[in-house]
């Protein structure tokens, strides 16, 4: 036997082994391919699932203002930096008098002048009491005016001056009746003191009125235009808020335009999503929201949408409505301006069957889910509910808790879920 081995050299034994693990190689390779395909399963569970719209947006402030000079000048005084609360009509910055333009320097004058005039006409009775009497006047000539027309009509004593046969004026009484001239004159001077009648109520009655005359709106009007043309002078708060954005030193020249403040009310923060129209009907006032930022790692906020648009919006061809989402715990890590993934929770169900997305497949038009039972995928039509990312609700099915689900049945099984 030693002989017969010595025969062949060490190559030629190194050849022969490496023929040999091929060939045992090749049996195994066989033998395995008789053997049933490896599946990958899940045990089918009970849990709650939350249906989700997705979308992204950007931070805003409850509201936001951006404050701009009206006029030129010198900045005096800034009273406001970045970081800063403030109340409403807060003044923030104020120009030198001296380097206003004159319409706003005469701007104080014609304040106090309006102010006055309206104090008058708000405070005053002195014009209401001498209206009255106007009345008073013009109703009492009326009547002496309307009682000698009428006289008039019949005969009345005609007093005239003549002359004697010696030239001397002679006063001559007689009764008689008025002449056309008379008459005429007489209706001329009824119609003047009616008309002055009419016009002394008028003005009465405007006075009767108070503060919702028209001379006091035109007076308060009068005085809210001076008040707005000083306040170009001032750059104040329009609202309860923080200073987000400050540019202004003191000396600073400003002109017409020139950026100052910019202020947000950060005690509510939103956020406005587009949702496609396919979900639309799906979102109302009221749900809830997760939101996550690329900025604030590792930590999720929530929300509650406050406001579905109704009107569409077409962009390249697709429909989408705004949704307005509100933070319910923001803090100061959350700004305006960042961006933001909002996950709204449009149907919530609880303690039922959860099918993984991934195990459905779309066979003739239905959902079938293989359960692997006695070694073997069984194929169950399934109807499913409520959908998130990754889980199904099962509506209906042959499918009980427990059971093993195939998430990668082969190919010819059917198409994914979502696909033909």
């Amino acid at each position: 036997m030693k002989q017969f081995f010595a025969r062949f050299s060490r190559r030629t034994w190194i050849i022969i082994g490496v023929v040999a693990v091929i060939l045992l190689c090749v049996v195994i390779s066989s033998l395995n391919s008789t053997e049933e395909p490896l599946y990958q399963t899940s045990a089918v569970e009970r849990g709650n699932l939350q249906a989700f719209v997705g979308a992204t947006g950007t931070v805003r402030a409850k509201q936001s203002a951006s404050l701009v000079w009206q006029t030129t000048g010198i900045v005096e005084s800034v009273n406001a930096e970045i970081g800063d609360v403030v109340t409403k009509d807060t003044i923030l910055a104020n120009l030198s008098k001296t380097s206003l333009n004159q319409s706003v320097i005469l701007a104080e004058a014609d304040l106090v002048s309006a102010q006055k005039d309206l104090d008058n006409l708000l405070n005053s009775n002195t014009a209401l009491l001498e209206a009255e009497q106007a009345v008073e006047d013009a109703e009492e000539a009326y009547q002496k005016a309307y009682n000698w027309r009428i006289e008039l009509n019949g005969k009345i004593d005609i007093k005239e001056y003549v002359q004697d046969q010696f030239g001397n004026l002679k006063l001559k009484e007689y009764r008689g009746y008025a002449s056309e001239e008379t008459i005429a004159q007489a209706d001329r001077d009824l119609a003047l003191a009616e008309s002055r009648l009419n016009d002394a109520r008028r003005e009465y009655e405007r006075l009767l009125q108070g503060e919702d005359s028209a001379e006091v709106a035109a007076a308060k009007a009068r005085v809210e235009a001076a008040q707005a043309t000083l306040n170009q002078a001032y750059l104040t708060a329009p609202f309860d808020g923080t200073i987000t954005q400050a540019s202004l030193m003191e000396g600073d020249q400003v002109t017409v335009g020139t950026a100052g403040f910019r202020i947000d009310d950060l005690s509510s923060l939103l956020v406005d999503v587009q949702v496609s129209e396919v979900d639309i009907n799906n979102v109302v006032v009221g749900q809830k929201a997760t939101l996550t930022f690329d900025a604030i790692l590792d930590k999720n906020y929530e929300g509650v949408v406050v406001q579905v648009g109704q009107a569409g919006e077409t962009v390249q061809g697709v429909v989408s409505f705004t949704v307005t989402v509100e933070l319910t715990d923001a803090d100061e890590l959350v700004k305006p301006g960042m961006t933001t993934a909002v996950n709204i929770v449009v149907e919530e169900v609880q303690d039922v069957i959860l099918i993984p997305n991934r195990a459905v497949r779309l066979i003739d038009g239905q959902r079938v889910v293989y359960v692997l039972r006695d070694n073997q995928p069984l194929p169950i039509t399934v109807t499913l509910g409520a959908s998130s990312d990754t889980f199904s609700q099962l509506a209906s099915g042959d499918i009980n808790e427990g059971d093993l689900i195939i998430l990668n049945p082969p190919a010819q099984f059917g198409g994914p879920f979502g696909g033909g």
